[in-house]
């Protein structure tokens, strides 16, 4: 199974106010910054710096700035500056080693694995426990399991969605026969002059899809427009690429295969009740 080689590990260095602008050094070991570290150290392509991972700089080492990028947005760290250095797995090691550690003994607790395959995750993971014991390997989604932050917020968003279906259907229908109740007498008229009941509804049935299907793509357009200045404003506002709403093509779609029908039975619904009433009744004489 193809695995994606990880060039670099993402190392959060304790005390980035020891990273000191120096000479130029070719020869010193390249590192990967975040743009947002860029900006507040006025540091760019080429610089020389040094890290360390104490807070009193010692056992400080020279790097090479080789690249600046922007740091994968993480909801659970929205305010945070990402101050974040990638270095390469042995100059990260030959930094962070103890002194009393020898090289080629260290250890780590975790590791994160990216597939070519997103969808082979769970056979990969199988695979690695039967070969290695004592490994665990889990997919990402698994190990959130069912009380992570986010699974709570989508059914809660959930719940909220229901309510407010549930809600606007109610207010839909008691606006809608308020505006049938004042086409009584129109309704009367053409009743009158002889055309039928089944007739005049579906007549309404057409009415209330071409009025429903207007509101739900005006909505949608609101929801586009909307998208991009809450996007814009919150990712001004804590500096981030975080994408904070996102109007997908299976939400529209889902948006208008319940808003069109809704609207069309609530006409409906308004409509049958008055036309089973006389048309001389409907037209006041």
């Amino acid at each position: 199974m193809a695995v994606k080689q990880l060039l670099f590990l993402t190392a959060v260095v304790g005390a980035l106010s020891g990273l000191l602008p120096q000479a130029q050094a070719p020869s010193a070991p390249s590192i990967l910054i975040t743009r947002q570290l860029a900006e507040i150290e006025g540091l760019v392509v080429g610089d020389a710096v040094q890290l360390s991972p104490d807070e009193q700089g010692d056992r400080a080492q020279t790097f090479r700035i080789a690249g600046i990028y922007e740091p994968t947005p993480d909801p659970m760290r929205l305010g945070e500056v990402p101050r974040e250095v990638r270095l390469h797995l042995p100059d990260l090691l030959a930094l962070t080693r103890d002194e009393s550690t020898p090289a080629g003994t260290e250890y780590v607790e975790a590791i994160n694995v990216a597939l070519v395959d997103p969808a082979d995750a769970r056979r990969f993971s199988q695979d690695v426990n039967a070969r290695m014991p004592g490994v665990l390997a889990r997919p990402a989604r698994d190990a959130a399991g069912s009380g992570s932050t986010f699974v709570v917020l989508e059914r809660f968003h959930l719940a909220i969605a229901a309510v407010t279906i549930l809600a606007s259907t109610v207010f839909l229908l008691a606006l809608t026969i308020m505006l049938v109740d004042e086409r009584r007498e129109a309704v009367g008229m053409l009743r009158l002059i002889g055309l039928p009941a089944r007739r005049i509804l579906l007549q309404v049935l057409f009415e209330g899809l071409l009025i429903a299907s207007s509101g739900a793509l005006f909505g949608l357009a609101l929801a586009r427009v909307s998208e991009y200045a809450i996007n814009a404003f919150f990712q001004w506002r804590y500096d981030t690429a975080l994408i904070f709403v996102h109007v997908t093509p299976d939400i529209a779609v889902l948006c208008v295969a319940i808003a069109v029908p809704l609207g069309a039975a609530a006409t409906v619904a308004a409509s049958w009740a008055l036309l089973r009433r006389s048309g001389l009744r409907l037209a006041r004489r």
